[in-house]
């Protein structure tokens, strides 16, 4: 009973930050469809400004060889219910997935499917990932 609550709770969580992204994503579009930079920015900004965290990590290489990113995670959201993006990175550090994650307390990541991939990718690709 309890890790249904958790598991309710965690996914209401990523609920809420998905839709958050989703009005801040909607906000970005409306402004470069009407050619508003100001307005552009000042999405961009909320983005920029919205997670707590932006991370990456390499992947496989050779010992003693400087490994290339190869991942990214955007951690939205940590404690009781946390929330995060993560995805993969193109040869020029860019998002080329992005797929939204809930946990609670001693529960795995899972995956929240009710979401449009182009708005998480929108919304990811709004960070710089390079060096």
């Amino acid at each position: 009973m309890m890790t249904q609550e958790k598991e309710n709770r965690a996914e209401q969580q990523a609920k809420a930050q998905y839709e958050s992204i989703k009005e801040m994503v909607e906000a970005l579009h409306e402004a470069e469809n009407n050619d508003d930079d100001d307005k552009r920015e000042k999405a961009i900004e909320a983005i920029q400004q919205d997670p707590l965290s932006v991370q990456v990590r390499s992947g496989w290489h050779n010992v003693g060889e400087a490994g290339e990113n190869a991942e990214y995670e955007i951690l939205l959201c940590w404690g009781g219910s946390a929330c995060r993006i993560i995805g993969e990175l193109d040869e020029h550090n860019q998002p080329d997935s992005a797929i939204i994650q809930y946990q609670d307390w001693f529960t795995s990541w899972t995956d929240y499917n009710d979401v449009d991939d182009e708005i998480l990718l929108d919304y990811a690709r709004q960070f710089y990932f390079g060096e």
